[in-house]
């Protein structure tokens, strides 16, 4: 292959911006990257990052503006974020209540232990750490 993929940023369609913009600073503990605009007005796009996991939140008519598909299909639905954490005890401590949680914290037959919880647009959001 003569390219090299070299990371992923998921971008996300989202009903409200601005709501999703506070789950994932205020809830999550993501920083914001960049807004549009930039300061004032109604949000259209927000990137927020959190180590190396980044995303990006579309309004549905900027991301339909590019994607003309995107008009007619559903917000959510069945996309899942898997994001490898540590401490992962610690970060169901501190979302648990907080957060509507799909999966309860377990320990997975292939090592991992997960929880699972949804965004404010239906996003399934897994954290799962590898114990040994």
């Amino acid at each position: 292959m003569p390219h090299q993929l070299k990371s992923l940023t998921a971008n996300l369609v989202v009903s409200d911006v601005a709501r999703s913009l506070v789950f994932y600073r205020d809830v999550l503990g993501f920083s914001v990257t960049a807004t549009v605009p930039p300061e004032g007005g109604e949000l259209v796009f927000a990137w927020v990052q959190s180590g190396d996991v980044s995303v990006m939140l579309n309004s549905r008519a900027a991301a339909a503006a590019e994607y003309p598909a995107f008009s007619d299909r559903p917000v959510g639905g069945t996309l899942t974020l898997f994001i490898s954490v540590t401490g992962i005890r610690d970060a169901w401590a501190a979302l648990e209540g907080r957060v509507k949680v799909v999966m309860p914290l377990e320990v997975k037959w292939y090592g991992m232990t997960e929880f699972a919880f949804e965004d404010p647009d239906g996003y399934t959001i897994t954290f799962a750490e590898r114990e040994s």
